[in-house]
């Protein structure tokens, strides 16, 4: 048996493999209609018509690229779906020249309640994601007796994909540990500490599960925990990051925050010497702006993924809680309802912003639609 069969790529192999991809500048995608990726994947709900419809309006303006989360229910409830609806949504996104990074697992259940497979409530109203669910879990994480089938899980879906080129690469574990409930008052809670442990040996074990089935493409895990901006201390300062930057073949991270702190969250990263992309950002009332951090992504080909696409059911043009925007520099004596938090385009397909999307289009060389 090969001996590097569980050790990341080397930085030879990162960065050889990087010379051959352009500039991925992309954004994550949820459908219009969908309150949380649960719903989106179900064969009730998944939109076939919409989502061509959704990712070719991306396209226009000039993406190159789409992250994506996956449901784990949705596999274990309906796993031959899963796996045709996957084909489809590749499918879809390659004809609008875009390449996908599929998301397995996520701790970001903001809306509190633990997934359950059927229909979606309602959005709460004035609630930034307010139906956003865990991937498997949060409490079917801390029970290790389900961990087989997570096993199951990450080694047959990326089975069936492990050579196509459509898929640029695997995120196997978005924010693993965060614990955090938002409030209708916007305030927000957390889950129980004890996810974190259990969080950090379950992204642990998926790398192991997905580099024994050998995919062709690159495994990453980001690192998201920032510090207040007011603190001049290092990001990414845990061990959960610290393990997913060490385990990654290539390096991906978060960063809610202006420029300034972006060149530093970068400084601290370059010395792993593997490419680099942010696979969140863009949440404009804590300057994290398209015209402030976009052109840098674009000079340093660092690849990008601004959070949010189309403003839809998830309700995440609305602020963060108060204490999380102030937390990432936003100004407290500010309006941050005065202008969208995240996505783009309203749900027909026009603009939020035209100097963005003409922004967006002028940096990636597409004429603006």
């Amino acid at each position: 048996m090969n001996s590097n069969l569980f050790s990341p790529w080397t930085r030879d192999r990162a960065q050889a493999w990087w010379q051959g991809q352009g500039w991925p500048c992309g954004f994550n995608y949820l459908p219009s209609s969908a309150v949380n990726f649960l719903e989106m994947w179900m064969a009730d709900h998944f939109d076939a018509e919409e989502i061509a419809r959704e990712l070719k309006w991306a396209a226009d303006i000039g993406f190159n690229s789409v992250r994506t989360n996956l449901h784990y229910l949705v596999w274990k409830h309906d796993r031959d779906g899963q796996i045709a609806r996957l084909e489809t949504f590749l499918r879809l996104a390659d004809e609008c020249g875009l390449s996908t990074m599929p998301v397995l697992f996520d701790d970001c259940g903001f809306g509190g309640a633990e997934p359950v497979y059927g229909p979606q409530p309602e959005p709460v109203p004035g609630v930034h994601n307010s139906r956003a669910v865990a991937s498997p879990g949060r409490a079917a994480v801390m029970d290790r007796s389900l961990w087989p089938d997570f096993e199951a899980y990450v080694k047959d879906i990326i089975s069936q994909f492990a050579d196509d080129d459509r898929i640029l690469m695997w995120d196997l574990y978005n924010e693993p540990g965060n614990r955090m409930i938002f409030s209708p008052d916007g305030s927000f809670s957390e889950y129980d500490p004890a996810l974190g442990p259990q969080s950090e040996a379950l992204m642990a074990a998926s790398f192991d599960w997905a580099r024994s089935v050998a995919p062709s493409q690159p495994l990453t895990v980001g690192a998201w925990r920032t510090p207040a901006a007011d603190e001049r201390v290092p990001p990414y300062d845990n061990s959960t990051d610290q393990l997913a930057l060490a385990l990654s073949d290539v390096v991906t991270f978060h960063a809610y925050c202006d420029l300034e702190h972006l060149e530093r969250y970068v400084a601290d990263l370059a010395p792993h010497g593997r490419p680099l992309l942010c696979t969140e950002w863009m949440a404009r009332s804590v300057g994290s702006r398209f015209d402030a951090l976009l052109p840098y992504f674009h000079d340093t080909k660092i690849g990008c993924y601004n959070w949010g696409m189309i403003k839809g059911r998830t309700q995440t043009n609305l602020p963060w809680p108060n204490s999380l925007t102030s937390h990432h520099g936003a100004d407290d004596t500010a309006d941050a309802t005065a202008e969208w938090f995240h996505d783009v385009l309203y749900a027909d397909g026009t603009p939020y912003d035209e100097s963005e999307t003409a922004l967006i289009s002028r940096l990636c060389g597409k004429t603006a639609a």
